[in-house]
């Protein structure tokens, strides 16, 4: 019987020894994911759209070659009267077509920086990713008389060292929520159902200027007369994201192959 306790006694201490373990790491384990929780809401993360009740809508140019295309965007928005648009631009494109950006600044639409180099930034180390922001950001200044703060990264492509670098350099990271595909070329039919269909309150439209794309301007003029007709106003991004809810999207790598 003594033998019987004895052995008892020594499996329940094995047991309680077990039980004191596993709760230990269960704590260890609750409070990493606690700490990686409250870490990821602080971090850096991209704009994708605002959560409102407004029809509120942003469209977004992105240019970066070519001279054929932005102008006749640029003069189909002054004739519908939107006066609220933003273009990202890169720099090298700005540098190159410094007339076309000064009517983009005396339309009066907003500008933001679509980057320097047009490559995938997310390939890059954090120093060639902050030079790129850095010298586009000169360069954009030199050119628009603007200090931008958005930015638009080059194929929509970033990590979360892109995100945390952009924010330290005082810019926002802007993505999209509709997807145009005019970039595809699909037909201009395509492109303003994709629009029309898949808008929402909040929404930010991509859409681009650049000569790759050769049928934005044709399906531009009926996008505007839709949304209108169903109530949308357009405005900048900024004033977009003065809204009360922002969108904000994990930092993940995001890689969509548009070409702008």
């Amino acid at each position: 019987m003594n033998f019987f306790y004895v052995m008892n006694g020594t499996k329940l201490k094995r047991y309680l020894i077990v039980f004191i373990a596993v709760l230990f790491a269960v704590g260890i384990v609750y409070s990493e994911t606690s700490n990686m929780t409250v870490f990821s809401q602080n971090e850096p993360s991209a704009v994708y759209s605002v959560e409102t009740e407004k029809k509120v809508i942003a469209l977004t140019f992105d240019i970066s070659w070519g001279d054929k295309r932005a102008e006749p965007i640029l003069k189909i928005l002054e004739d519908k009267g939107v006066k609220k648009a933003t273009f990202f631009l890169s720099s090298p494109w700005s540098q190159q077509h410094p007339e076309i950006v000064q009517k983009i600044v005396k339309g009066g639409w907003e500008i933001g920086s679509h980057g320097h180099k047009h490559v995938n930034y997310s390939k890059l180390n954090d120093e060639e990713i902050r030079t790129q922001i850095q010298t586009a950001d000169g360069i954009l200044k030199q050119v628009t008389g603007q200090a931008p703060n958005l930015i638009r990264l080059p194929n929509g492509d970033f990590d979360k060292r892109v995100l945390r670098i952009a924010n330290e350099l005082n810019y926002r990271v802007i993505q999209w929520d509709t997807d145009s595909l005019d970039w595809m070329n699909k037909g201009v039919d395509n492109i303003v159902n994709r629009v029309v269909t898949k808008a929402h309150p909040g929404d930010i439209v991509l859409l681009h200027a650049s000569d790759t794309c050769t049928q934005t301007h044709e399906a531009l003029p009926t996008i505007i007369d839709q949304l209108r007709a169903k109530g949308y106003e357009f405005v900048t991004v900024s004033e977009l994201m003065q809204q009360t809810n922002v969108d904000h999207k994990e930092a993940e790598r995001q890689t969509n192959g548009t070409i702008h």
